[in-house]
């Protein structure tokens, strides 16, 4: 059976390399590195600002992860940027948040870490808290707490119980989008994993980073629901196997 292709954001970054230095696409080894341990075939997606991009890119995966990376810019959520978020980065925002709608309205599962949990509660006309301390392990070292399910959810049935996780963030979900929940939380309250109940298809958001962790379960929780997903439009399209037995005797010819 072949594997769900995964989709995972990436971003646009001067970059250097042998001789070169330019604008490259980028993302951490560590992401598709996870999607192949839980069983996915990775690819990568650079930003596109082409009309409809995003939905004929989701159009073409069984799944899809939003990447962790820079703040989103408070302006998406009607906030006034507090003096401690990073720089906007525009781009990568409209980029993500198109293919985020594009996967909610096409069902494709979804899957969103650290800034893509973020991005998929403003997505849902959610708001964010632009500061809070001792989620980093300090600049450019991350960090470990404990997070809780909360039983029921799909988070909880991937991961029934508490467990510790790679974290690096200094923003973090407040009000909640429409119809989101939170499905885990860190010892101080802060929202750790929200997602989607009752829609056609796994939407999922985790503030930690498990890509940088042994853990493949959030990720695998990913890939089955897109592997149904793919098993689901294969079957769609299967022309149906004729029953011989309800077939006329033919009449034979003179």
């Amino acid at each position: 059976m072949s594997r769900p292709v995964i989709g995972i954001s990436t971003y646009q970054d001067p970059a250097r390399w042998g001789v070169w230095e330019m604008p490259a696409v980028l993302l951490p080894a560590a992401y598709p590195r996870l999607v192949r341990a839980a069983g996915g075939l990775a690819v990568l997606l650079p930003p596109d600002d082409a009309r409809d991009a995003a939905r004929d890119t989701v159009a073409a995966l069984d799944g899809l992860v939003i990447a962790g990376g820079a703040d989103v810019e408070p302006a998406r959520y009607g906030a006034v940027a507090d003096p401690r978020t990073g720089p906007p980065a525009r781009e990568r925002d409209g980029w993500e948040l198109e293919l985020i709608r594009a996967a909610i309205e096409r069902e494709v599962p979804l899957l969103g870490i650290c800034r893509g949990m973020q991005l998929l509660n403003v997505a849902l006309g959610g708001t964010l808290i632009q500061h809070l301390e001792d989620h980093t392990g300090g600049t450019g070292v991350f960090g470990s707490h404990p997070v809780t399910p909360v039983p029921g959810t799909a988070y909880a049935d991937a991961v029934p119980e508490t467990a510790v996780v790679p974290a690096y963030h200094h923003q973090a979900v407040d009000r909640l989008g429409s119809g989101l929940v939170a499905s885990a939380h860190a010892p101080d309250g802060t929202v750790e994993a929200l997602e989607l109940p009752g829609h056609g298809s796994l939407v999922l958001g985790v503030q930690w980073h498990p890509e940088m962790g042994e853990d493949t379960r959030v990720m695998a929780a990913l890939v089955r629901a897109a592997g149904a997903r793919a098993a689901g439009a294969r079957a769609a399209l299967s022309p149906r196997t004729p029953d011989r037995r309800s077939r006329a005797p033919r009449t034979p010819v003179s």
